[in-house]
């Protein structure tokens, strides 16, 4: 059995025992009838225990035993009613006493969109500003299934035509079919960020994912590194210029290797509204297709708005160009995504999002495009996910993302569809 199998096995035991550790319909049956003391009785015993644990002198052990109890009370109350908003910033309070930045900054963003009192949006601001100044390590590690309907984004086509001295005539084509498969991904990464003045941090970290099938021509490997600083340039503002070198196997022979630089940064343009962007270049080798050598740019930027604590809407744009060797692979492209994630009662979480690209290439596309000349292709995406805060097993949750997606192009042999998703255990809360 190959290892791709072993995991998806496991994956499948894993997804089964947390929906196993659902409670019962009529469980939540019987909370409904509950008289609403119940919940207020929960959110005072959370405060309780908050106030408790943020006592000076406490044994590491029992303030986190304390925090972790809040945390349990208050993620109930979450799952059922996610628009309460004072319950939300306690439990941002508490991942924040955890030492639980990412966690407690993703809810005290939410909380700042519920309008609350200006005492606590400026308190809440002042504790945003001490996670960003605080951050040391960060550490990020998955594992999904990953069923495809057309892994390697082959046409359907079943015949070409070509322009001949006898006109155009229709010739079969004898490349392959579109190969579906369950894959299995894993991933994993980490950050250490350096304290080198007040504003400034030095960051080191890496990357490293493996996704891989049950054919293995379409096994595919990346690994990254990073090295660079940070500038934190003000209250709301910060940037980041990195040195980074990847590397990709495909087949688990060496595809390519990429080395140049990166420049992020972000930008909170009030209590609701962040701005980021993006900026890199690359001088990518291949090692045995040499004729796609050569630099790569793009550029994005981004906004997201919380609407509402229960409702974050974000959009983006970008561009890429890409300077190979051979002239008919050189291209630009540019692209749009609009998305929106919302919190429902009973711990749904739904959110979708839509992309489309523009890819123009150079050069004389002959005989794929008739008559000869450029090639030029338009790729939508859909992308939706799902997932139930309610179903955990050690603080992950399952959520299941699919994808679908399509490319029309004036090459022929170079139209696709494809159905792909990930089956994945993500951290709540």
């Amino acid at each position: 059995m190959r290892l791709s199998d072993r995991i998806a096995l496991g994956l499948a035991v894993v997804f089964l025992l947390v929906s196993a550790a659902a409670p019962p319909a009529g469980a939540q049956t019987r909370a409904q009838t509950r008289p609403a003391i119940t919940a207020d009785a929960a959110f005072k015993r959370a405060l309780l225990l908050i106030k408790a644990a943020s006592r000076p002198g406490l044994p590491a052990k029992t303030k986190d035993r304390q925090l972790r109890a809040a945390i349990v009370l208050l993620r109930s109350m979450l799952t059922q009613r996610p628009g309460l908003v004072r319950v939300r910033l306690e439990l941002a309070r508490a991942y924040f006493l955890m030492g639980e930045d990412t966690l407690a900054r993703r809810h005290f963003e939410r909380v700042l969109a519920g309008k609350p009192p200006a005492a606590v949006v400026a308190n809440v601001q002042r504790i945003l500003g001490a996670i960003r100044a605080r951050k040391r390590w960060t550490v990020r590690f998955g594992i999904a299934l990953a069923p495809d309907s057309n892994i390697a984004a082959q046409t359907r086509e079943g015949t070409i035509l070509i322009d001949t001295q006898f006109g155009r005539l229709p010739f079969a084509y004898s490349g392959d079919p579109p190969t579906s498969g369950i894959g299995v991904a894993v991933w994993a990464g980490g950050e250490y960020q350096y304290p080198l003045a007040r504003s400034w941090r030095l960051r080191m970290g890496g990357d490293i994912s493996r996704r891989e099938y049950q054919s293995d021509p379409f096994d595919r490997m990346s690994l990254g590194v990073h090295l660079g600083p940070r500038w934190l340039i003000g209250p709301r503002t910060e940037a980041s210029l990195l040195a980074s070198a990847r590397m990709s196997w495909l087949s688990d022979e060496t595809d390519y290797r990429d080395l140049g630089f990166r420049l992020s940064g972000r930008h909170r343009l009030n209590r609701r509204t962040v701005t980021s962007f993006n900026a890199s270049w690359h001088d990518r080798r291949y090692t045995g297709r040499r004729w796609l050598d050569g630099p790569l740019v793009d550029a994005a930027a981004g906004l997201g708005w919380t609407a509402l604590p229960t409702l974050r809407l974000d959009a983006a744009a970008g561009w890429g160009l890409q300077r190979t060797k051979r002239e008919r692979e050189r291209n630009s492209s540019r692209w749009l995504r609009a998305g929106a994630t919302t919190l429902l009662p009973w711990g749904f979480t739904v959110g979708g999002s839509g992309t489309v690209r523009w890819t123009d290439y150079e050069g004389n596309w002959a005989p794929f495009v008739l008559g000869g000349g450029a090639r030029s292709d338009r790729t939508w995406s859909v992308r939706l996910n799902v997932l139930n805060r309610a179903l955990t097993l050690s603080g992950f949750s399952p959520q299941i993302s699919v994808v679908h997606e399509w490319r029309r192009s004036n090459a022929q042999l170079h139209d696709y569809r494809r159905t792909f998703g990930e089956m994945r255990l993500v951290r709540q809360f």
